[in-house]
This record gives C-alpha cells, sequence and structure tokens, in this order.
C-alpha cells in the first residue's frame, strides 16, 4: 500500500480509496484466530492426503489433455514436430483455484486447445481417452448442451468438471497465460463463457490486497451461506462466484485487516449496501469483441437487476442477474441476522458456531408447495431436473404477483429419490408426492441416483417399473390477516403462476410426456422436517392427534378419474373425523377442457388466523395432518 501511482496518489486496488488503513488489533487477531478453530472444527479443510492426490489427478488429467491434441494434429496431417508443438493446457478456476475448496469438493477445470482442435473432438475423443481409464474414471458424463458444455467425471474419486475452450492460436504452451483479452479474438460465444470461468478467478486473485486474509474470510462465508441455504445461484441467491467478489470487494476496502475483522466488516457492510448500487472490483474495461458488456445505461434488461455484483474479467457480466425480490429480501434477512452475530463476537459476547447455525426453512413458513419432476432413467431425470431446477425462479418472479403473499422461499437444494414400483398406479403416485413404498434411495441434491437394476442407459432392467423423482421446495409467506377483519377464509389463488410454470418446463424440446413428469402440489411431507429442524412441541401434539400407539393411520388412498388423475388424501380434522383434500393433477398439457379440473384446497380450521400475528413462524405446519393452507382457499392449476 506504499507505491504512489504517476500522480503521485497512494496505489489501491479497487473502484473507490479504502475505508481504513489500520492493521490488526489484538482483539482482532484473537477473534481471527477463534475463526480459524471453528472453520477447522466445521471441516471445511481437506487433508494433506487429498490435497497430494488432487495435485497428482489434475497432473495426470494435463497429461491426458497433451496427448488428445497431439492425436488430433496428427488426425488433421499436421508434421509431426507441430503435432508435438501443439501443446495444450488444463487450467483450474472456481473454488480450488480460490483456494477454499473443502473436503471432497470438485475441481472446475478448463482444457485449452489451439484452433486445429474442435469441440466435437473434445466431447469424442477426449470423453473414449477418459472412458477407457475404467479402474481410474467412473461416473463420466458429457453434457454438451448446457450453456457450458462439460465433461463431468471422478478420476480416482475425485470430482471433476471439465470444459472446453480453443484459442485462434497454432500452439497452446506450458506457459499461456489467459489473461490477455486480445486471446478472445475470433472466438464463438462458448469459448468465451468456457473461458470466462478461470479468467474470472484470476482476476479476483489479482484484485485482493491480502490472499490469506481473503481465502480465510471466502472460507467463513461461503459455509454460513450453505448453512443458512442461500448458496444458488439458479435458485435466485448468490453463487460460489458472487460471494468470493463480495469478499473481495470487502478486502479492498480493509486492506490491512485480517479475516475476523473482515468477516465482521462484511455483514455490517452488505446488510446497509444501498441495492442496486453495483458491486465492483475494478471499473469496468471495453474490449476488442462485440460482445454485450453490463451496461444499465445501455441495456434496459441490466436496469433491473436487483443486487448486481459485476465480474473483473472482460467481458464484465452480472453473476447475478438470476436474483428476485424474494430472495433479495431473504438475503438482506441473513445479513442483518449474521452482523449482529458478528458484532456480539467481536465484542465478547458471542462464538462463531452461531453463525453457522442450520437454517431454519422446513419450520420458517406455514405454507409450502412441493413440485416434483418424474421420469424413467436416471440419465433422462438428471437432464428433466436440471431443467425444471433452472426454471424455478420464474415461478418464483410470478408467485410474487399473487395477491396476500408476501415472498415465496425457493430451497436451495433438490431432493432425489428412486422408487420401484409394481404396478402403473403406485409409479403414478409417488409422481404426485404420495409414497407408499419405500424408495431404494434417496439423496438430498439435484443429481440421479442409481440402484443395482439398470443398465448404462439408466433404465431398469428388472420386473416392474423405476420411477426417479426430484422434489423441490417453495415456502410461502401469506400476509396476516388484518385487525378486525371477517374470520371468513381468504382465497390464495396461485392458479396462474403454477400453470405458466408447468407450461414453460413442457416447452422444452426435449421434453416427452411419455416418459417425463411435472406437478405442483400444496404440501410438504414429514420426512423433510429433518432438513430444517426439529418440530416444536406444538406440532408434535398435533400429530399425536392421528397418530395411535405411535403408528401414523394408513397411507393416503387414490382414485382415477376420466380425464385427470384425482388424488384425494385423507387427513384428520381437529375433531378427530376423516376428511378429504382434493387435489385434481393434470400431468399432461392442459387444454381448455382441462381448465375446469383446476385444483381448489380448502384449509382446516384448526388454528384460527387470528391467534398468529404473522404468517412466518418458528413452527412448521401441521405435517402430520395437514400440510395445507389454514384459513385459505388455495386454487392450483395443472
Amino acid at each position: 500500500m506504499s507505491d504512489l501511482s504517476s500522480n503521485g496518489q497512494l496505489k489501491h486496488l479497487g473502484v473507490t480509496p479504502p475505508i481504513a488503513l489500520n492493521y490488526p488489533t489484538p482483539r482482532e487477531i484473537e477473534v481471527t484466530d477463534l475463526l480459524v478453530q471453528e472453520l477447522t472444527a466445521q471441516g471445511t479443510f481437506e487433508s494433506e492426503e487429498e490435497s497430494r492426490r488432487r495435485e497428482v489427478v489434475l497432473g495426470k488429467l494435463d497429461k491426458l489433455v497433451k496427448e488428445f491434441v497431439y492425436r488430433t494434429s496428427k488426425k488433421r496431417q499436421l508434421p509431426e514436430a507441430d503435432a508435438r508443438e501443439a501443446g495444450g493446457k488444463i487450467f483450474t478456476f472456481g473454488s480450488y483455484r480460490l483456494g477454499v475448496h473443502n473436503a471432497g469438493a470438485d475441481i472446475d477445470t478448463l482444457c485449452v486447445v489451439p484452433r486445429h482442435v474442435t469441440r466435437e473432438d473434445f466431447f469424442i475423443d477426449m470423453h473414449d481417452s477418459l472412458f477407457s481409464l475404467k479402474n481410474e474414471v467412473t461416473e463420466l458424463t458429457s453434457v454438451t448442451d448446457a450453456y457450458v458444455p462439460v465433461i463431468k467425471m471422478k478420476f480416482q474419486d475425485i470430482p471433476i468438471d471439465l470444459v472446453f475452450a480453443k484459442l485462434n492460436v497454432t500452439k497452446v504452451p506450458d506457459d499461456i497465460e489467459l489473461r490477455e483479452n486480445s486471446l478472445l479474438k475470433n472466438l464463438d460465444e462458448t469459448c468465451i463463457r468456457s473461458l470466462n470461468g478461470s479468467r474470472v478467478t484470476d482476476e479476483i486473485l489479482r484484485l485482493v490486497p491480502s490472499i490469506p486474509a481473503f481465502r480465510t474470510s471466502l472460507r467463513c462465508i461461503k459455509l454460513w451461506a450453505k448453512r443458512r441455504a442461500i448458496y444458488s445461484n439458479v435458485m435466485g441467491f448468490f453463487g460460489g462466484v458472487a460471494w468470493a467478489m463480495l469478499v473481495a470487494r470487502i478486502c479492498q476496502l480493509y486492506p490491512n485487516a485480517i479475516a475476523g475483522a473482515i468477516v465482521s466488516r462484511f455483514f455490517r457492510i452488505m446488510y446497509q449496501w444501498n441495492w442496486p448500487q453495483p458491486v465492483l472490483l475494478k471499473p469496468i474495461e471495453d474490449g476488442p469483441l462485440q460482445v454485450r458488456v453490463w451496461n444499465p445505461k445501455i441495456y434496459h434488461g441490466d436496469r433491473y437487476h436487483l443486487m448486481p455484483i459485476i465480474t473483473p474479467a472482460y467481458p464484465s457480466m452480472c453473476a447475478t442477474h438470476n436474483v428476485t425480490q424474494s430472495t433479495k429480501k431473504i438475503i438482506e434477512e441473513e445479513f442483518k441476522r449474521a452482523a449482529e452475530i458478528a458484532d456480539k463476537v467481536m465484542i465478547g459476547t458471542g462464538k462463531w458456531s452461531d453463525l453457522f447455525a442450520k437454517h431454519e426453512f422446513f419450520c420458517r413458513y406455514r405454507y409450502y408447495l412441493q413440485i416434483i419432476a418424474s421420469s424413467d432413467s436416471a440419465e433422462r431425470q438428471l437432464k428433466w431436473s436440471g431443467m425444471v431446477e433452472s426454471r424455478i425462479r420464474h415461478l418464483i418472479s410470478k408467485l410474487e404477483g399473487v395477491d396476500n403473499l408476501c415472498l415465496a422461499h425457493p430451497f436451495v437444494n433438490g431432493f432425489d429419490k428412486v422408487h420401484r414400483c409394481a404396478t402403473e398406479q403406485e409409479a403414478n403416485d409417488v409422481s404426485h408426492g404420495i409414497y407408499n413404498l419405500k424408495s431404494t434411495s434417496e439423496g438430498n441434491g439435484t443429481g440421479s441416483s442409481k440402484n443395482g437394476n439398470e443398465n448404462e442407459n439408466g433404465s431398469d432392467t428388472s420386473a416392474g417399473r423405476v420411477v426417479y423423482t426430484t422434489t423441490f421446495y417453495v415456502g410461502l409467506d401469506v400476509e396476516p390477516r388484518a385487525a378486525g377483519s371477517t374470520s371468513a377464509p381468504r382465497q390464495l389463488n396461485i392458479s396462474w403462476p403454477t400453470s405458466e410454470f408447468t407450461k414453460l418446463v413442457k416447452s422444452w424440446d426435449k421434453y416427452d410426456d411419455r416418459y417425463m413428469g411435472i406437478v405442483v402440489n400444496a404440501q410438504l411431507p414429514p420426512e423433510v422436517i429433518e432438513e430444517g429442524g426439529q418440530r416444536s412441541t406444538k406440532i408434535k401434539r398435533k400429530a399425536e392427534a392421528i397418530e395411535e400407539g405411535g403408528k401414523r393411520h394408513p397411507k393416503r388412498k387414490t382414485k382415477t378419474a376420466t380425464k385427470t388423475k384425482s388424488i384425494v388424501p385423507t387427513r384428520r380434522s381437529s375433531n378427530g373425523s376423516s376428511e378429504s383434500v382434493k387435489s385434481t393433477i393434470d400431468n399432461k398439457m392442459m387444454t381448455k377442457s382441462d381448465i375446469a379440473g383446476n385444483v381448489e384446497v380448502n384449509g382446516s380450521n384448526l388454528e384460527s388466523i387470528e391467534n398468529v400475528k404473522s404468517t412466518r413462524s418458528s413452527s412448521p405446519p401441521d405435517l402430520a395432518s395437514s400440510s395445507l393452507i389454514q384459513d385459505y382457499n388455495v386454487i392450483l392449476c395443472y
């Protein structure tokens, strides 16, 4: 920080001068040591053995890339000397390149090749080379139609995501760097996107004053964001790159600070940040390409970015364009909570472990939507569930316009299950969230699971039928009843958002209604309650009303209508009698004749809304007897 610029002013990193140049105080050193101890106890650091294994795997992968480029060069009939010098190189980016990866985390890698090697060569020849290493490479999958095409695999049990980019050069030597914007000339958009991850990561590291302080701080923020379920770009929160840029900006503002002080100031500044004022690590620069660079003065769409965080590498983009009004509010609430905890830590009345307390998503709201994507094979489900997940933010945006709905909160992970069904009825039930049979496997996340009776394509080879489901959840914060208003049930009409969402996902060019299904229910199965915490005493008492001798009542029953599948689960009313909840769901594209099949779900009156000061509660709904909205008529349309 002592260097002077050409005009005699003190040099600094970032778009503004630092807020303070103070060096750490004894208290800041103490809380930083406590933070590192807590991060270690939380398992955020990998072992030296795993670190060495990663280095060995990356070395082998780099060698495979050079061999792949050599073979392709010979196919293009290049001379032997030129083929040998063509090179090829592996770059890392993301959390591994930043030095903040956890044990077991994947490595984002970039394969850079000269101009005579094509993407088709990569997904055929390179894929085949990896496939031949069956003793070392497993779970090999090529995703060629992704926004950034990628080969996914486990190399010696280390997850690897490998993307491809070719440069307009005749050879790629080992000492090549990707910083120069001129390297982007004459490249297609897919290659530019592939290069962007590595260029952004390297630029972030160049723009922070202290890499050790940055890394420790970012480890803390990443762990916090994951524990609080706000770490997901696709669901409208912040992804890894966005969190890294935020931390880097605080490091620029306090260049001599250490991790404990940076984390404390991070939450306070981010909570008070004047959004949509963008977060920038350096001024946005022009470049040699005719490509769009983030500029709300020119591009109308950029003006609608609610929490813009702009990437530092050319061409600059908004890393947080998926943020909605709901997710913005949730992120700001988490900033406030974390700032209060960090302040207590700094003065000695709190501890870092409080910061990492698990989210309360499944206990936070009374009302939830359940979105179930289903298909008949693991390979198809991987793509179908990923497409559905990428569209949920559109559902959130539409729900935000519904009367009486204050906020729509998407959960960041999907829940995968594989169900072995003996009959078509069972297959239909599980695709609608009615689990009368035990799933063969399940997991938290959006990947697919396989069982032992599937072939290489992921389809079932045994008797019966296997159904793959991925379930997503959206918490609904409903406006409380005004004081003195009538006690008559109110209506929460979400038919238009849900119908538009199902139409949107079914418009996917690879959608096939013979093998894929999409369902939206107003329910929250009891099994997910462990994701958010234990039931309160109040909820347990309600559950006892429908349990006998510690066992639940018989599972939900179903009946089939002529045109639509009418699932009629039973529940217990407050007086102990059985009543049905009508939920008519059409798993095909909606026609005019189907409009009459809209779903009307009548909320129970187990508890009057007047006794509830806020619809957001620390207690979940009565999951054992009813997971539907109390005091509301909910209209769903499929």
